[in-house]
């Protein structure tokens, strides 16, 4: 069984920063990539960012610049550092792992349970 358990969500002002944290566990062979997605209210999940087992990453456009994800491969743990956060920002923030489990060959896609962050004066 794999978890990913996230951590490091809150209220901050607008220009304020915060780092999230996502560590996967369990019965893992592989990790092909970890990263993060966002809903806010009203609106669709979309894709924040993303690191693969190598180490590429990538962005969307809304956070290049701003956010910087990085991956300690020892700890399966991934680290979003948000910085010069705007209120539009503010969603619900869901890890995303693509693991495979030990004694399989496939590729799973799991979710965490999200952590709020919200920003505001």
């Amino acid at each position: 069984q794999v978890q990913l358990v996230e951590s490091g969500g809150g209220l901050v002002q607008p220009g304020g920063s915060l780092r999230l944290s996502c560590a996967a566990s369990g019965s893992i062979f592989s990790i092909e990539a970890m990263g993060w997605y966002r809903q806010a209210p009203g609106k669709q999940r979309e894709p924040v960012a993303s690191i693969t087992s190598t180490g590429s990453t990538s962005y969307a456009d809304s956070v290049k610049g701003r956010f910087t994800l990085s991956r300690d491969n020892a700890k399966n743990t991934v680290y979003l550092q948000m910085n010069s956060l705007k209120p539009e920002d503010t969603a619900a923030y869901v890890c995303n792992a693509k693991i495979t489990p030990r004694g399989t060959l496939l590729l799973f896609n799991y979710w965490g349970q999200g952590t709020q962050v919200t920003v505001s004066s």
